[in-house]
């Protein structure tokens, strides 16, 4: 399955770090990592898998890059993050196995790649799920703790210099809060909201326990759910399954004031729906780092609301991430060349 005596060539398709190329070459050392750094676009701030949009290959360019690319075994990345390169690479390369996605979501790109059932079933994609977990769980509970403490309140009093009469601000340890999606940011969340106290629900399809979630709750169960916890932190993928999966009927059932946080990606939610909830007060407050459209349209009522916080889906964004990247291609490239199960592989079904 992978090159020549069990070695692999590795073509990187999107910009990165010498450093961590060489990173990469130390930590799996049967990799032929390829790459070539005047092919690639400049980033142009910490994982900028796509570049600067003002790079623009040379036609002798674009032709060894795709040379380049069209000689793997594996790709680090799609190639420019483009589902259009990489539907040509897979037709051009009979000999490519698996592509890693920079993304979390690039489940969404290899859909959008339109591949046939013969190439999704030929190539393994796998993407950088996971990697992101801590940061994300993070920003869901400063978002819960923002709604919990009344973070519009104090701001708008703050900038009207306005002391008013002491009011009560809600307790995590007091709290029950749903996780919806127990994957690897939803683990991370009901890890860190444990260590706070909350008592811990989690949806899930497979039924199996996971760590510090003190009960699970069928999807199908989600809209009684929702009617006891105080906070709901969403972190599924998007696909055609969760689509507003958080709706209008989820948000009617809600128990009055309840805080939500959103991580995952933006289409799970219903947004004319939370609009809805956050102006009758069923929602109290949304911590919301992702969006149906992004960039999110500057007339969206979304921008103004007193009780929404918007995050431009930065949340993820560290300057560790690209080494987190690297060191999660290096573990599955073992993985692949011992024949074992790589990690975070692409349902190419659902696409996440």
């Amino acid at each position: 399955m992978a090159g020549t005596e069990n070695r692999l060539r590795v073509v990187v398709a999107v910009p990165l770090r010498e450093e961590l190329c060489r990173l990469i070459e130390e930590l799996e050392p049967r990799i032929d990592l390829v790459r070539d750094h005047t092919l690639l676009p400049p980033m142009r701030g910490p994982a900028d898998w796509s570049g600067d949009p003002e790079f623009a290959r040379t036609p002798a360019q674009q032709e060894a890059f795709d040379v380049l690319v069209d000689s793997a075994d594996a790709l680090f990345g799609i190639p420019d993050v483009s589902a259009s390169a990489l539907a040509r690479t897979v037709d051009a390369n009979p000999g490519l196995r698996w592509v890693m996605t920079t993304a979390a979501g690039g489940g969404g790109t290899v859909k959008a790649a339109g591949l046939d059932r013969g190439a999704l079933d030929r190539v393994v994609f796998t993407t950088s799920a996971g990697v992101h977990g801590g940061p994300l769980a993070e920003f869901a509970v400063f978002g819960v703790i923002a709604g919990a403490k009344g973070l519009p309140r104090l701001l708008a009093d703050q900038s009207a210099r306005t002391w008013p009469d002491r009011w009560e601000m809600r307790q995590i340890d007091e709290m029950t809060v749903l996780v919806v999606g127990l994957g690897g940011i939803g683990a991370e969340c009901a890890r860190r909201f444990s260590a706070l106290g909350a008592r811990v629900w989690g949806t899930t399809r497979s039924g199996e326990p996971v760590d510090h979630v003190e009960r699970l709750v069928p999807l199908d169960q989600l809209v009684d759910a929702v009617a006891h916890v105080d906070a709901i932190v969403v972190t599924l993928p998007g696909t055609a399954q969760t689509h507003h999966l958080i709706d209008a009927e989820v948000l009617a059932a809600v128990k009055p004031g309840a805080i939500i946080a959103s991580v995952g990606r933006g289409t799970v939610i219903d947004e004319q729906a939370l609009l809805a909830a956050l102006d009758d007060e069923r929602i109290s407050f949304a911590a919301l780092d992702v969006f149906e459209q992004e960039p999110l349209d500057a007339a969206s009522p979304l921008w103004a609301h007193p009780r929404v916080l918007v995050s431009p889906h930065t949340a993820a964004l560290n300057s560790k991430e690209e080494e987190r990247i690297a060191r999660r291609f290096a573990e599955n490239a073992a993985r692949l060349l011992d024949g074992e199960p790589l990690r975070a592989v692409v349902d190419t079904v659902e696409f996440y």
